[in-house]
């Protein structure tokens, strides 16, 4: 196997257990999650319970090398469509543990957010490969 190969390996690896860890975490402590939920959507719990049992999932399928091209697109797409929550924990300065955070913070979280949307393209070989042609 060559390096990259690796390196993808590795990445899915690391994000799918990441993903895997959120995702339980979600039904360890579902209170944790829920100041974050746009109050449009309605029950939070109901929304923290769902998206925790798609990170398990998507976790899971990242790992798993026969999974892992279909894992990593719909990980890009659940990273994008949760974004929401992060956006209104932004907008509107909602508090996690009676905390509410700098504008860094936030934008350090995006740029992780876009981050790991890339690595999940990139593992799932969504991301086109670059041809360098010999002459």
């Amino acid at each position: 196997m060559n390096k990259i190969v690796w390196t993808k390996h590795i990445l899915s690896f690391i994000l799918g257990v990441f993903f895997i860890n959120v995702g339980i975490g979600h039904f360890i402590d579902p209170k944790w999650f829920e100041p974050i939920v746009p109050t449009i959507l309605g029950d939070p719990t109901f929304w923290v319970l769902i998206t925790g049992a798609m990170e398990i999932a998507l976790g899971i399928g990242l790992i798993i090398p026969k999974t892992r091209k279909y894992s990593g697109l719909l990980m890009a797409l659940f990273l994008i469509g949760v974004y929401w929550a992060n956006l209104n924990m932004w907008i509107n300065d909602v508090p996690l543990e009676g905390q509410t955070f700098a504008t860094i913070w936030h934008i350090l979280r995006l740029i992780g957010q876009i981050l790991m949307i890339a690595i999940a393209l990139w593992v799932g070989e969504w991301i086109p490969k670059r041809h360098v042609d010999e002459q």
